[in-house]
C-alpha cells in the first residue's frame, strides 16, 4: 500500500517522543499507510442495523469468593530475604 500524502511521519513520531531513521520512517509510513487504509474501509460497511456495544461477548464476573485464609508464616514470608530486621525485611535507605 502507499504512503498517504497528509501522512506526516515526522509529526507521529514527535508525538510518540520517538527518533527514526530514514529507513524506518519508509517503512512505517508505508506501514500506517496500510492501517489508515484499512479504517477507510471500515467506514465503508453498513452498520445502520448494529445495536452499539461495548464488548462482542456478555461480560461476567469471573472472581472467586472472597474468603479469609490464613497468611504466610513470618519465617516462610522472610526465608528468601537478603536481610531482615525484627521480623521485617530490611532495605537499603533510600531517601535523604
Amino acid at each position: 500500500m502507499s504512503r498517504p500524502a497528509d501522512l506526516d511521519i515526522d509529526h507521529v513520531a514527535r508525538l510518540a517522543r520517538i527518533s527514526l531513521s530514514e529507513e524506518e520512517k519508509a517503512a512505517f509510513s508505508g506501514q500506517l499507510g496500510d492501517v489508515l487504509a484499512y479504517i477507510a474501509l471500515l467506514k465503508e460497511v453498513d452498520v445502520s442495523g448494529v445495536e452499539p456495544t461495548a464488548h462482542a461477548f456478555p461480560v461476567e464476573n469471573v472472581w472467586a469468593e472472597d474468603v479469609a485464609q490464613p497468611g504466610l508464616p513470618v519465617e516462610a514470608a522472610l526465608r528468601n530475604a537478603p536481610a531482615r530486621r525484627d521480623n521485617l525485611f530490611a532495605v537499603p535507605k533510600v531517601v535523604e
